[in-house]
């Protein structure tokens, strides 16, 4: 017998704007870059000066520099540094996880962010967002079936203000044509599923969405800048998968894109630089997959990716120097186990305690 499982479409949805609290407001909290790093040591600015005369070198020779973040990134009103670094072509490749794009997305729509988990939770409130759930998971839904990667569906939906929703005959001729290309069919048919809902009231043609604080929002710029902007979800870690119109098919298809994307850049990493700021999982969990298939390539033509440099940045203390190798077990450093991670991936790796606004503003200001 299937064991049981939860019914989302009993739960109650709130409007976002009826949400009590929001820790961080886009317009008051960016980070303008015009500032100035607060608080750097004499060390962590050394190695800013030489992560950026890595990056300089890396660009003049047309190789990648990758840059993965955490959600905090996002959440500390870095938009505006990100984006410059895009524009300005010192960063060709964004990573981040499930919950630095909603953060994006949710800054872009309504200027604010960051809800009070423990008190949402006793409430029953947590993540039960209408218009989070609602508009992330429909552009995701239809990215898929336009073959869109994660962060690119929620970027093209900011960017164009909108999405576009087929007619249900397009998609039951798309699904005909099963023979000839099975992956699309099976996305027409997620977005036949949606639309066949009626409690989600889709009708094909265009569903205007304004974004008002869109210039804010580096998926939007990702876009309009043709940057990779890839976005690295886990099942279950954000809200997003509250809303029933939620669809972990159409996020697989989207995510599955982005990290074939993401692995291909690093595949080209030889020379190249790649930035680890505040992601202790995401970030090295798909670098070392990444980094092994790209090996395997490049072993194949008689190669091996070995000049690439790693700048793994994080607010835990470190006092270990990681060129000598790995710390000992008893030694205090050793839960900075992610830095081991990369410490193993050859090339060669550094590690700054720094805050990520300070250091990413510092690091702009460098190669600027």
């Amino acid at each position: 017998m299937p064991y049981p499982m939860l019914d989302r479409f009993k739960l109650k949805m709130e409007s976002l704007a009826r949400r009590p609290r929001n820790k961080q407001s886009i317009e008051t909290d960016h980070v303008p870059l015009a500032a100035q790093p607060k608080n750097l040591s004499g060390a962590a600015r050394e190695a800013i000066q030489e992560a950026a005369a890595r990056i300089r070198a890396a660009r003049n020779a047309g190789k990648p520099v990758i840059l993965a973040t955490g959600a905090h990134t996002i959440k500390n009103g870095l938009g505006p540094v990100l984006i410059h670094l895009m524009a300005t072509g010192s960063v060709t490749h964004l990573a981040t996880n499930g919950a630095g794009i909603i953060h994006d997305w949710e800054f872009a729509f309504q200027g604010r962010s960051g809800e009070d988990v423990e008190a949402n939770t006793a409430k029953g409130l947590f993540g039960n967002w209408e218009e989070t759930g609602f508009f992330i998971n429909l552009a995701l839904i239809l990215g898929a079936y336009e073959g869109k990667g994660y962060g690119e569906s929620i970027g093209a939906m900011i960017q164009s203000e909108g999405l576009t929703i087929p007619s249900p005959e397009e998609l039951l001729a798309a699904v005909r044509s099963v023979d000839r290309e099975p992956e699309r069919a099976a996305a027409a048919a997620d977005v036949l599923w949606a639309i066949g809902r009626k409690s989600f009231g889709l009708k094909a043609g265009r569903l205007s969405i304004p974004h008002p604080y869109k210039q804010y929002s580096v998926q939007a710029a990702a876009v309009r800048l043709g940057v990779p902007s890839t976005g690295h979800p886990m099942i279950g870690h954000d809200i997003i998968y509250n809303h029933p119109l939620n669809h972990c098919a159409a996020v697989g298809r989207c995510a599955e894109r982005d990290f074939l994307a993401y692995a291909h850049n690093i595949s080209q990493l030889d020379g190249g630089v790649y930035l680890s700021v505040g992601s202790a999982v995401m970030s090295p969990m798909i670098f070392e997959k990444s980094l092994s298939m790209g090996q395997n390539l490049a072993l194949q033509r008689g190669e091996h990716i070995d000049r690439h440099y790693i700048l793994v940045v994080d607010l835990a203390p470190s006092r270990w120097d990681w060129r000598s190798g790995e710390p000992p077990a008893d030694n205090p450093d050793y839960y900075l186990r992610y830095c081991k991670t990369f410490s193993r991936m050859g090339g060669t790796m550094k590690y700054v305690t720094a805050d990520n606004r300070d250091f990413l503003l510092e690091l702009a200001h460098q190669l600027t």
